[in-house]
Protein backbone atom coordinates (compact mmCIF):
# COMPACT_ATOMS: atom_id res chain seq x y z
CA UNK A 1 0.00 0.00 0.00
CA UNK A 2 2.97 2.07 1.05
CA UNK A 3 4.38 1.88 -2.55
CA UNK A 4 1.19 2.40 -4.27
CA UNK A 5 0.76 5.89 -2.40
CA UNK A 6 4.62 6.35 -3.11
CA UNK A 7 3.88 5.50 -7.27
CA UNK A 8 0.72 7.88 -6.98
CA UNK A 9 1.47 10.64 -4.77
CA UNK A 10 4.01 12.67 -7.47
CA UNK A 11 1.23 12.16 -10.29
CA UNK A 12 -1.90 13.63 -8.37
CA UNK A 13 0.40 16.18 -7.50
CA UNK A 14 1.07 17.23 -11.04
CA UNK A 15 -2.68 16.83 -11.45
CA UNK A 16 -3.60 19.04 -8.42
CA UNK A 17 -0.68 21.86 -9.47
CA UNK A 18 -1.63 21.68 -13.36
CA UNK A 19 -6.14 21.70 -13.08
CA UNK A 20 -6.65 21.69 -9.65
CA UNK A 21 -10.07 23.91 -10.37
CA UNK A 22 -10.65 22.21 -13.55
CA UNK A 23 -10.21 18.48 -12.19
CA UNK A 24 -12.69 19.31 -9.27
CA UNK A 25 -14.88 21.06 -11.24
CA UNK A 26 -15.15 18.50 -13.78
CA UNK A 27 -15.24 15.95 -10.73
CA UNK A 28 -18.82 18.06 -9.00
CA UNK A 29 -20.11 17.73 -12.99
CA UNK A 30 -19.88 14.59 -13.05
CA UNK A 31 -21.35 13.98 -9.22
CA UNK A 32 -24.37 16.40 -10.73
CA UNK A 33 -25.23 14.14 -13.70
CA UNK A 34 -25.31 11.36 -11.74
CA UNK A 35 -27.60 13.09 -9.14
CA UNK A 36 -29.71 14.77 -11.70
CA UNK A 37 -30.29 11.30 -13.39
CA UNK A 38 -31.25 9.57 -10.16
CA UNK A 39 -33.62 12.12 -9.17
CA UNK A 40 -34.98 12.22 -12.80
CA UNK A 41 -35.54 8.30 -12.60
CA UNK A 42 -37.46 8.55 -9.35
CA UNK A 43 -39.35 11.08 -9.90
CA UNK A 44 -40.43 10.24 -13.02
CA UNK A 45 -41.28 7.01 -10.99
CA UNK A 46 -43.33 8.80 -8.99
CA UNK A 47 -45.39 10.99 -11.09
CA UNK A 48 -46.59 8.54 -13.27
CA UNK A 49 -47.88 5.95 -10.48
CA UNK A 50 -49.41 9.07 -9.05
CA UNK A 51 -50.85 10.33 -12.19
CA UNK A 52 -52.30 6.99 -13.15
CA UNK A 53 -53.54 6.69 -9.03
CA UNK A 54 -55.29 9.76 -9.20
CA UNK A 55 -56.80 8.73 -12.50
CA UNK A 56 -59.04 6.33 -10.71
CA UNK A 57 -60.70 8.87 -8.66
CA UNK A 58 -62.73 12.29 -10.39
CA UNK A 59 -62.15 14.31 -7.01
CA UNK A 60 -58.26 13.01 -6.96
CA UNK A 61 -57.77 13.71 -10.20
CA UNK A 62 -59.03 17.91 -10.25
CA UNK A 63 -57.20 18.22 -7.39
CA UNK A 64 -53.71 15.93 -8.78
CA UNK A 65 -51.19 19.29 -9.24
CA UNK A 66 -49.34 17.72 -12.29
CA UNK A 67 -47.40 21.25 -13.24
CA UNK A 68 -44.82 21.16 -9.96
CA UNK A 69 -43.86 17.33 -10.65
CA UNK A 70 -43.45 18.10 -14.76
CA UNK A 71 -41.22 21.42 -13.94
CA UNK A 72 -39.07 19.26 -11.88
CA UNK A 73 -38.54 16.62 -14.28
CA UNK A 74 -37.89 19.22 -16.92
CA UNK A 75 -35.63 20.93 -15.04
CA UNK A 76 -33.86 17.71 -13.52
CA UNK A 77 -33.78 16.96 -17.38
CA UNK A 78 -31.94 19.97 -18.23
CA UNK A 79 -29.71 19.88 -15.69
CA UNK A 80 -28.56 16.41 -16.47
CA UNK A 81 -27.89 17.21 -20.30
CA UNK A 82 -26.08 20.31 -19.38
CA UNK A 83 -23.69 18.49 -16.43
CA UNK A 84 -23.35 15.65 -18.98
CA UNK A 85 -21.99 18.36 -21.77
CA UNK A 86 -20.06 19.94 -19.36
CA UNK A 87 -18.78 16.75 -17.59
CA UNK A 88 -17.15 15.73 -20.55
CA UNK A 89 -15.77 19.12 -21.74
CA UNK A 90 -14.59 20.05 -18.44
CA UNK A 91 -12.94 16.44 -17.61
CA UNK A 92 -11.09 15.64 -20.97
CA UNK A 93 -10.13 18.88 -21.35
CA UNK A 94 -8.06 19.26 -17.61
CA UNK A 95 -7.09 15.73 -18.24
CA UNK A 96 -5.52 16.13 -21.54
CA UNK A 97 -4.05 19.29 -20.48
CA UNK A 98 -2.62 17.55 -17.32
CA UNK A 99 -0.84 14.31 -19.87
CA UNK A 100 0.48 17.62 -22.20
CA UNK A 101 1.93 19.22 -18.82
CA UNK A 102 3.27 15.49 -17.98
CA UNK A 103 4.74 14.53 -21.19
CA UNK A 104 6.62 17.92 -21.87
CA UNK A 105 7.55 17.81 -18.00
CA UNK A 106 9.28 14.01 -19.03
CA UNK A 107 10.13 15.48 -22.67
CA UNK A 108 12.17 18.38 -20.45
CA UNK A 109 13.56 15.56 -17.88
CA UNK A 110 15.01 13.66 -20.72
CA UNK A 111 17.17 16.95 -21.88
CA UNK A 112 18.34 17.14 -18.32
CA UNK A 113 21.60 16.30 -17.78
CA UNK A 114 22.29 12.70 -16.96
CA UNK A 115 19.70 11.33 -19.07
CA UNK A 116 20.85 11.70 -22.31
CA UNK A 117 22.98 8.82 -21.76
CA UNK A 118 20.31 6.68 -20.49
CA UNK A 119 17.95 7.77 -23.55
CA UNK A 120 20.87 6.39 -25.53
CA UNK A 121 21.11 3.00 -24.23
CA UNK A 122 17.04 2.10 -23.70
CA UNK A 123 15.37 4.37 -26.81
CA UNK A 124 12.59 2.12 -26.99
CA UNK A 125 11.71 2.11 -23.39
CA UNK A 126 12.03 5.53 -22.18
CA UNK A 127 10.52 7.10 -25.21
CA UNK A 128 7.24 4.60 -24.67
CA UNK A 129 6.91 6.31 -21.01
CA UNK A 130 5.92 9.64 -23.44
CA UNK A 131 3.67 7.60 -25.30
CA UNK A 132 1.81 4.73 -23.82
CA UNK A 133 2.48 5.41 -19.99
CA UNK A 134 1.62 8.55 -19.81
CA UNK A 135 -1.77 7.63 -22.13
CA UNK A 136 -2.29 5.11 -19.83
CA UNK A 137 -2.54 7.92 -16.70
CA UNK A 138 -6.03 9.21 -18.07
CA UNK A 139 -7.80 6.29 -16.70
CA UNK A 140 -6.05 7.81 -13.16
CA UNK A 141 -8.75 10.18 -13.24
CA UNK A 142 -11.29 9.78 -15.63
CA UNK A 143 -11.41 6.16 -15.06
CA UNK A 144 -10.70 5.44 -11.37
CA UNK A 145 -10.76 8.31 -9.12
CA UNK A 146 -13.89 10.30 -10.48
CA UNK A 147 -15.80 7.30 -11.20
CA UNK A 148 -15.71 5.95 -7.39
CA UNK A 149 -15.90 8.80 -5.77
CA UNK A 150 -19.36 9.53 -7.62
CA UNK A 151 -20.36 6.19 -6.96
CA UNK A 152 -20.04 6.18 -3.47
CA UNK A 153 -21.92 9.47 -3.55
CA UNK A 154 -24.77 7.55 -5.13
CA UNK A 155 -24.97 5.19 -3.19
CA UNK A 156 -25.10 7.58 0.45
CA UNK A 157 -27.71 9.74 -1.75
CA UNK A 158 -29.58 6.54 -2.45
CA UNK A 159 -29.28 5.35 0.94
CA UNK A 160 -30.88 8.68 2.25
CA UNK A 161 -34.06 8.39 0.20
CA UNK A 162 -34.14 5.13 0.89
CA UNK A 163 -33.56 5.46 4.64
CA UNK A 164 -36.30 8.24 5.07
CA UNK A 165 -38.60 5.53 3.75
CA UNK A 166 -37.17 3.15 6.27
CA UNK A 167 -33.75 3.40 8.36
CA UNK A 168 -32.92 0.03 7.71
CA UNK A 169 -34.30 -0.46 4.27
CA UNK A 170 -31.58 2.21 3.65
CA UNK A 171 -28.61 1.21 6.01
CA UNK A 172 -28.79 -2.63 4.30
CA UNK A 173 -28.83 -0.87 0.37
CA UNK A 174 -26.27 1.05 1.31
CA UNK A 175 -23.91 -1.18 2.66
CA UNK A 176 -24.56 -3.62 0.45
CA UNK A 177 -24.20 -1.17 -2.74
CA UNK A 178 -21.02 0.20 -1.75
CA UNK A 179 -19.80 -3.35 -0.38
CA UNK A 180 -20.15 -5.11 -3.34
CA UNK A 181 -20.05 -2.53 -6.52
CA UNK A 182 -16.06 -1.45 -4.83
CA UNK A 183 -15.58 -4.74 -3.95
CA UNK A 184 -16.10 -6.35 -7.36
CA UNK A 185 -13.87 -3.53 -9.23
CA UNK A 186 -11.19 -4.13 -6.41
CA UNK A 187 -11.50 -7.97 -6.84
CA UNK A 188 -11.07 -7.70 -10.84
CA UNK A 189 -8.57 -5.03 -10.42
CA UNK A 190 -6.40 -7.82 -8.31
CA UNK A 191 -6.70 -10.21 -10.79
CA UNK A 192 -6.35 -7.67 -13.97
CA UNK A 193 -3.39 -6.01 -12.48
CA UNK A 194 -0.72 -8.89 -13.74
CA UNK A 195 -2.01 -9.25 -17.06
CA UNK A 196 -1.97 -5.58 -17.78
CA UNK A 197 1.38 -5.38 -16.69
CA UNK A 198 2.19 -8.38 -19.41
CA UNK A 199 0.03 -6.05 -21.73
CA UNK A 200 2.08 -3.43 -21.64
CA UNK A 201 5.39 -5.30 -21.20
CA UNK A 202 4.05 -7.12 -24.45
CA UNK A 203 3.09 -4.57 -26.05
CA UNK A 204 6.64 -2.37 -25.61
CA UNK A 205 8.64 -5.36 -26.79
CA UNK A 206 6.20 -5.77 -29.72
CA UNK A 207 7.03 -2.23 -30.42
CA UNK A 208 10.70 -1.99 -29.49
CA UNK A 209 11.77 -5.22 -31.58
CA UNK A 210 9.58 -3.84 -34.62
CA UNK A 211 12.05 -0.40 -34.17
CA UNK A 212 15.32 -2.89 -34.15
CA UNK A 213 13.85 -4.69 -37.25
CA UNK A 214 13.37 -1.66 -39.54
CA UNK A 215 16.53 0.15 -38.50
CA UNK A 216 18.89 -2.69 -38.46
CA UNK A 217 17.61 -4.75 -41.18
CA UNK A 218 20.66 -4.59 -43.25
CA UNK A 219 22.66 -6.08 -40.45
CA UNK A 220 19.98 -8.72 -39.72
CA UNK A 221 20.18 -10.20 -43.34
CA UNK A 222 23.55 -10.34 -43.78
CA UNK A 223 23.95 -12.27 -40.11
CA UNK A 224 20.96 -14.20 -41.36
CA UNK A 225 18.57 -13.22 -38.04
CA UNK A 226 15.70 -11.84 -39.84
CA UNK A 227 13.82 -14.83 -39.45
CA UNK A 228 14.64 -15.05 -35.73
CA UNK A 229 13.72 -11.27 -35.38
CA UNK A 230 10.48 -12.04 -37.46
CA UNK A 231 10.22 -14.91 -34.81
CA UNK A 232 10.97 -12.75 -31.59
CA UNK A 233 8.36 -9.94 -32.96
CA UNK A 234 5.44 -12.46 -33.20
CA UNK A 235 6.44 -13.83 -29.58
CA UNK A 236 5.63 -10.67 -28.07
CA UNK A 237 2.87 -10.07 -30.04
CA UNK A 238 1.42 -13.88 -29.05
CA UNK A 239 2.75 -12.27 -25.47
CA UNK A 240 0.44 -9.07 -25.60
CA UNK A 241 -2.24 -10.89 -27.44
CA UNK A 242 -2.64 -13.63 -24.28
CA UNK A 243 -3.06 -10.95 -22.11
CA UNK A 244 -5.54 -9.33 -23.80
CA UNK A 245 -7.49 -12.66 -24.17
CA UNK A 246 -7.38 -12.58 -19.91
CA UNK A 247 -8.29 -9.49 -19.56
CA UNK A 248 -11.27 -10.04 -21.78
CA UNK A 249 -11.82 -12.89 -19.52
CA UNK A 250 -11.37 -10.39 -16.23
CA UNK A 251 -13.78 -8.27 -17.80
CA UNK A 252 -16.49 -10.48 -18.40
CA UNK A 253 -16.72 -12.01 -14.92
CA UNK A 254 -16.81 -8.25 -13.30
CA UNK A 255 -19.54 -8.09 -15.66
CA UNK A 256 -21.29 -10.97 -15.10
CA UNK A 257 -20.94 -9.86 -11.14
CA UNK A 258 -22.30 -6.67 -11.36
CA UNK A 259 -25.29 -8.15 -13.48
CA UNK A 260 -26.26 -10.94 -10.28
CA UNK A 261 -25.37 -7.82 -7.72
CA UNK A 262 -27.97 -5.62 -9.71
CA UNK A 263 -30.49 -8.16 -10.27
CA UNK A 264 -30.12 -9.51 -6.24
CA UNK A 265 -30.37 -5.16 -5.29
CA UNK A 266 -33.50 -4.85 -7.25
CA UNK A 267 -35.34 -7.84 -6.45
CA UNK A 268 -34.66 -7.02 -2.67
CA UNK A 269 -35.43 -3.48 -2.53
CA UNK A 270 -38.55 -4.64 -5.00
CA UNK A 271 -39.55 -7.20 -2.04
CA UNK A 272 -38.64 -4.06 0.21
CA UNK A 273 -40.68 -1.56 -0.86
CA UNK A 274 -43.65 -4.01 -1.31
CA UNK A 275 -43.74 -4.97 2.03
CA UNK A 276 -43.46 -1.45 3.08
CA UNK A 277 -46.36 -0.15 0.79
CA UNK A 278 -48.53 -3.02 2.05
CA UNK A 279 -48.22 -2.36 5.46
CA UNK A 280 -49.21 1.44 4.58
CA UNK A 281 -45.94 2.57 5.63
CA UNK A 282 -44.88 4.40 2.51
CA UNK A 283 -47.65 5.02 -0.66
CA UNK A 284 -47.38 2.94 -4.00
CA UNK A 285 -45.88 6.22 -5.70
CA UNK A 286 -43.21 6.54 -3.01
CA UNK A 287 -42.47 2.88 -3.36
CA UNK A 288 -42.04 3.20 -7.18
CA UNK A 289 -39.68 6.24 -6.45
CA UNK A 290 -37.89 3.83 -3.83
CA UNK A 291 -37.47 0.83 -6.46
CA UNK A 292 -36.40 3.40 -9.39
CA UNK A 293 -33.60 5.00 -7.40
CA UNK A 294 -32.20 1.55 -6.60
CA UNK A 295 -32.12 0.90 -10.29
CA UNK A 296 -30.01 4.39 -11.24
CA UNK A 297 -27.77 4.02 -8.01
CA UNK A 298 -26.38 1.04 -9.46
CA UNK A 299 -25.60 2.08 -12.72
CA UNK A 300 -22.48 4.48 -11.52
CA UNK A 301 -20.69 1.74 -10.36
CA UNK A 302 -21.05 0.24 -13.63
CA UNK A 303 -18.80 2.73 -14.76
CA UNK A 304 -16.12 1.47 -12.74
CA UNK A 305 -15.81 -1.84 -14.42
CA UNK A 306 -13.41 -0.13 -17.47
CA UNK A 307 -11.15 1.52 -14.14
CA UNK A 308 -10.68 -1.83 -12.76
CA UNK A 309 -9.60 -3.18 -15.54
CA UNK A 310 -7.20 -0.54 -16.57
CA UNK A 311 -5.59 -0.16 -12.86
CA UNK A 312 -2.91 -2.49 -13.60
CA UNK A 313 -1.94 -0.25 -16.48
CA UNK A 314 -1.91 2.78 -14.83
CA UNK A 315 -0.07 1.57 -11.59
CA UNK A 316 2.51 0.30 -13.78
CA UNK A 317 2.61 3.85 -15.49
CA UNK A 318 2.92 5.78 -12.18
CA UNK A 319 5.66 3.56 -11.27
CA UNK A 320 7.52 4.03 -14.14
CA UNK A 321 7.10 7.64 -14.45
CA UNK A 322 7.29 9.22 -11.16
CA UNK A 323 11.11 8.25 -10.38
CA UNK A 324 11.53 10.51 -13.44
CA UNK A 325 9.67 13.01 -11.76
CA UNK A 326 11.39 13.19 -8.85
CA UNK A 327 14.88 12.96 -10.39
CA UNK A 328 13.64 16.05 -13.03
CA UNK A 329 12.59 17.84 -9.57
CA UNK A 330 15.85 16.81 -7.51
CA UNK A 331 18.79 18.03 -10.31
CA UNK A 332 20.36 20.22 -8.94
CA UNK A 333 23.49 22.98 -11.20
CA UNK A 334 27.33 22.13 -10.82
CA UNK A 335 28.83 24.43 -7.68
CA UNK A 336 31.29 26.89 -9.04
CA UNK A 337 34.63 26.50 -8.95
CA UNK A 338 36.85 29.02 -7.50
CA UNK A 339 38.05 32.34 -9.40
CA UNK A 340 40.70 31.65 -12.15
CA UNK A 341 39.50 27.76 -12.67
CA UNK A 342 37.30 25.83 -14.80
CA UNK A 343 36.75 22.83 -12.46
CA UNK A 344 37.90 21.36 -9.92
CA UNK A 345 37.05 17.32 -8.77
CA UNK A 346 38.19 16.69 -4.84
CA UNK A 347 37.55 13.10 -4.03
CA UNK A 348 35.18 11.89 -6.36
CA UNK A 349 33.87 8.87 -6.90
CA UNK A 350 30.85 8.16 -9.66
CA UNK A 351 29.21 5.12 -10.72
CA UNK A 352 26.70 4.57 -14.05
CA UNK A 353 23.38 3.32 -13.99
CA UNK A 354 22.91 -0.39 -12.61
CA UNK A 355 26.58 -0.67 -12.16
CA UNK A 356 28.54 -1.65 -8.67
CA UNK A 357 31.83 -1.07 -10.32
CA UNK A 358 32.93 2.64 -9.85
CA UNK A 359 33.42 4.52 -12.84
CA UNK A 360 35.46 7.11 -11.56
CA UNK A 361 37.27 6.42 -8.34
CA UNK A 362 39.18 9.17 -5.88
CA UNK A 363 39.55 11.79 -8.70
CA UNK A 364 41.43 14.78 -7.66
CA UNK A 365 41.73 17.28 -10.73
CA UNK A 366 41.37 20.91 -11.24
CA UNK A 367 42.01 22.95 -14.72
CA UNK A 368 42.77 26.21 -14.98
CA UNK A 369 41.15 28.72 -16.96
CA UNK A 370 42.55 29.36 -20.43
CA UNK A 371 44.48 25.92 -19.87
CA UNK A 372 44.16 22.28 -22.15
CA UNK A 373 43.84 18.94 -20.63
CA UNK A 374 44.12 15.53 -22.55
CA UNK A 375 43.17 12.80 -20.84
CA UNK A 376 44.47 9.53 -22.27
CA UNK A 377 43.66 5.77 -21.39
CA UNK A 378 42.85 2.65 -22.48
CA UNK A 379 39.15 2.02 -23.68
CA UNK A 380 36.95 1.80 -20.60
CA UNK A 381 39.46 3.51 -18.49
CA UNK A 382 37.03 6.27 -17.74
CA UNK A 383 37.57 9.11 -20.25
CA UNK A 384 34.21 9.39 -21.23
CA UNK A 385 33.03 8.98 -17.75
CA UNK A 386 34.80 11.93 -16.73
CA UNK A 387 33.92 14.43 -19.65
CA UNK A 388 30.22 13.09 -18.38
CA UNK A 389 30.87 14.24 -14.92
CA UNK A 390 31.90 17.90 -15.89
CA UNK A 391 29.06 18.50 -18.42
CA UNK A 392 26.83 16.96 -15.39
CA UNK A 393 25.72 13.92 -17.13
CA UNK A 394 27.17 11.65 -14.57
CA UNK A 395 26.60 12.75 -10.81
CA UNK A 396 29.09 12.14 -8.13
CA UNK A 397 28.49 9.79 -5.42
CA UNK A 398 30.81 10.85 -3.48
CA UNK A 399 33.13 13.95 -3.34
CA UNK A 400 32.64 17.30 -4.72
CA UNK A 401 32.36 18.25 -8.12
CA UNK A 402 32.78 22.38 -9.27
CA UNK A 403 32.63 23.23 -12.86
CA UNK A 404 31.63 26.35 -15.54
CA UNK A 405 29.49 26.02 -17.93
CA UNK A 406 30.84 23.31 -20.31
CA UNK A 407 29.86 22.23 -24.09
CA UNK A 408 30.51 18.42 -24.95
CA UNK A 409 31.27 17.06 -28.40
CA UNK A 410 30.91 13.74 -28.59
CA UNK A 411 32.22 11.15 -30.83
CA UNK A 412 29.46 10.55 -32.72
CA UNK A 413 27.48 13.68 -34.23
CA UNK A 414 23.38 13.22 -34.24
CA UNK A 415 22.04 15.10 -37.31
CA UNK A 416 17.85 15.56 -38.08
CA UNK A 417 15.97 15.00 -40.76
CA UNK A 418 16.03 19.09 -41.71
CA UNK A 419 17.33 21.62 -43.32
CA UNK A 420 21.34 22.01 -42.89
CA UNK A 421 20.43 25.59 -41.28
CA UNK A 422 17.86 23.61 -39.01
CA UNK A 423 20.69 21.36 -37.48
CA UNK A 424 23.31 24.18 -37.06
CA UNK A 425 20.87 26.66 -35.53
CA UNK A 426 19.98 24.06 -32.69
CA UNK A 427 22.70 24.75 -31.07
CA UNK A 428 21.99 28.65 -30.80
CA UNK A 429 18.56 29.02 -31.75
CA UNK A 430 18.45 32.95 -31.93
CA UNK A 431 22.20 33.28 -33.88
CA UNK A 432 21.75 35.27 -36.64
CA UNK A 433 22.74 34.35 -40.44
CA UNK A 434 25.71 36.41 -40.42
CA UNK A 435 26.88 34.11 -36.76
CA UNK A 436 26.20 30.96 -38.73
CA UNK A 437 28.21 31.92 -41.75
CA UNK A 438 30.74 32.88 -39.14
CA UNK A 439 30.32 29.54 -37.62
CA UNK A 440 30.56 27.80 -40.44
CA UNK A 441 33.55 29.03 -41.47
CA UNK A 442 35.58 29.39 -38.91
CA UNK A 443 34.53 25.18 -38.78
CA UNK A 444 35.91 25.38 -43.06
CA UNK A 445 32.28 24.26 -44.49
CA UNK A 446 31.19 27.40 -45.93
CA UNK A 447 32.49 27.04 -49.41
CA UNK A 448 30.91 23.41 -49.09
CA UNK A 449 27.70 25.21 -48.01
CA UNK A 450 27.64 27.78 -50.63
CA UNK A 451 28.54 25.14 -53.31
CA UNK A 452 25.07 23.45 -52.37
CA UNK A 453 22.27 24.54 -54.65
CA UNK A 454 20.03 25.85 -51.95
CA UNK A 455 22.94 26.73 -49.67
CA UNK A 456 22.23 26.58 -45.86
CA UNK A 457 18.24 25.85 -46.68
CA UNK A 458 19.83 22.28 -48.21
CA UNK A 459 17.53 19.64 -47.14
CA UNK A 460 19.50 16.93 -44.81
CA UNK A 461 17.70 13.11 -44.64
CA UNK A 462 17.76 11.02 -41.79
CA UNK A 463 20.69 11.04 -39.49
CA UNK A 464 22.06 13.52 -41.95
CA UNK A 465 22.35 11.78 -45.07
CA UNK A 466 23.66 14.14 -47.84
CA UNK A 467 26.78 14.65 -45.92
CA UNK A 468 30.35 12.90 -45.55
CA UNK A 469 31.41 11.93 -42.79
CA UNK A 470 34.11 14.73 -42.70
CA UNK A 471 31.24 17.08 -43.12
CA UNK A 472 29.48 15.84 -40.67
CA UNK A 473 32.24 16.46 -38.06
CA UNK A 474 32.96 19.73 -39.51
CA UNK A 475 29.04 20.51 -38.88
CA UNK A 476 29.29 19.67 -34.95
CA UNK A 477 32.70 21.57 -34.70
CA UNK A 478 30.53 24.51 -36.09
CA UNK A 479 27.91 24.13 -33.55
CA UNK A 480 30.26 23.58 -30.75
CA UNK A 481 31.75 27.12 -31.72
CA UNK A 482 28.07 28.95 -31.74
CA UNK A 483 27.84 27.66 -27.51
CA UNK A 484 29.45 30.66 -25.57
CA UNK A 485 30.42 28.45 -22.84
CA UNK A 486 34.07 29.13 -21.13
CA UNK A 487 34.62 25.15 -20.97
CA UNK A 488 34.34 23.05 -23.79
CA UNK A 489 34.70 19.01 -23.76
CA UNK A 490 36.03 17.37 -26.81
CA UNK A 491 35.41 13.56 -27.10
CA UNK A 492 37.69 12.10 -29.30
CA UNK A 493 37.04 14.53 -31.79
CA UNK A 494 39.13 13.87 -34.88
CA UNK A 495 38.36 10.06 -34.79
CA UNK A 496 37.52 8.46 -38.26
CA UNK A 497 38.67 11.54 -39.93
CA UNK A 498 41.59 11.25 -42.52
CA UNK A 499 44.91 12.95 -41.36
CA UNK A 500 44.91 15.99 -43.83
CA UNK A 501 40.88 16.82 -42.40
CA UNK A 502 41.69 15.70 -38.96
CA UNK A 503 44.77 18.50 -38.83
CA UNK A 504 42.53 20.97 -40.21
CA UNK A 505 40.05 20.35 -38.12
CA UNK A 506 42.59 20.55 -35.02
CA UNK A 507 43.94 23.58 -36.19
CA UNK A 508 40.71 25.88 -36.29
CA UNK A 509 39.36 24.11 -33.41
CA UNK A 510 42.81 24.99 -31.29
CA UNK A 511 42.06 28.48 -32.67
CA UNK A 512 38.44 29.20 -31.95
CA UNK A 513 39.39 28.02 -28.48
CA UNK A 514 41.58 30.69 -27.61
CA UNK A 515 40.47 31.54 -23.79
CA UNK A 516 38.24 28.83 -23.17
CA UNK A 517 39.37 25.80 -21.78
CA UNK A 518 39.57 22.24 -23.55
CA UNK A 519 39.45 19.00 -21.77
CA UNK A 520 40.41 16.46 -25.13
CA UNK A 521 39.91 12.45 -24.29
CA UNK A 522 41.98 11.04 -26.65
CA UNK A 523 43.98 8.04 -27.71
CA UNK A 524 45.49 9.73 -30.59
CA UNK A 525 48.41 12.27 -30.23
CA UNK A 526 47.87 14.90 -32.92
CA UNK A 527 44.58 15.33 -30.52
CA UNK A 528 46.86 14.97 -27.46
CA UNK A 529 49.58 17.10 -29.09
CA UNK A 530 48.19 20.38 -28.29
CA UNK A 531 47.13 20.33 -24.97
CA UNK A 532 48.89 21.92 -21.76
CA UNK A 533 48.78 18.76 -19.60
CA UNK A 534 48.39 15.06 -19.73
CA UNK A 535 46.21 13.03 -17.31
CA UNK A 536 46.48 9.34 -17.66
CA UNK A 537 43.69 7.41 -16.47
CA UNK A 538 43.70 3.74 -15.28
CA UNK A 539 40.51 1.95 -14.37
CA UNK A 540 39.00 5.02 -13.26
CA UNK A 541 41.86 6.35 -11.09
CA UNK A 542 44.58 9.28 -12.23
CA UNK A 543 47.35 7.40 -12.54
CA UNK A 544 49.53 10.30 -13.91
CA UNK A 545 49.92 13.97 -14.20
CA UNK A 546 52.36 15.79 -16.90
CA UNK A 547 53.01 19.14 -17.87
CA UNK A 548 54.40 20.36 -21.30
CA UNK A 549 58.41 19.97 -21.88
CA UNK A 550 58.37 17.24 -19.02
CA UNK A 551 59.74 14.22 -19.75
CA UNK A 552 56.79 12.47 -18.89
CA UNK A 553 54.49 14.63 -20.91
CA UNK A 554 56.62 13.28 -23.71
CA UNK A 555 56.14 9.72 -22.88
CA UNK A 556 52.77 10.04 -22.49
CA UNK A 557 52.25 11.87 -26.29
CA UNK A 558 54.89 8.53 -27.56
CA UNK A 559 52.27 6.07 -26.00
CA UNK A 560 49.41 7.13 -27.99
CA UNK A 561 48.61 6.26 -31.43
CA UNK A 562 50.52 8.32 -34.15
CA UNK A 563 48.38 10.21 -36.98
Amino acid sequence: MSGFVADIKPILRLFLAERRRALLFGAALSAATVTAGIALLGLSGWFITATSLAGLSAAAAVTFDVFAPSAGIRLLAIVRTVARYGERLATHDATLGVLAALRERLFRGFAEPGAARALSHRPARLLFRLTADIDALDSLYLRILVPAAVAIGAALAASVVLGLMHPLFGLCFGLFLVGAGLGLPWIAGRAARSHARRRAHGIEALRSRTIDLVAGQTDLLMAGRLAAQRSAIAEADSYAANADDRLNRVETGLTFGFGLVSTFLLTASLLAVAALAETTTITAPVAALGLLVAFAAVEPFAALRRGALELGRTLLAAKRIAPRLAAADATQPLASPQPGYAFSLAAVTAFHENSAVPALEDIDLTLQQGERLAVIGSSGAGKSSLLALLSHELSARTGSVAAMGATLLTQRTELFEDSLRGNLALANPDASEARLREALAAAGLLADVEAMPRGMDTPLGEGGLGLSGGQSRRLALARLFLRDTPLWLLDEPTEGLDGATARDVLQRLSKMATGRSLVIATHIRREAAIADRIAVIEGGRIAEISRRGETAFEKALDRLRPD
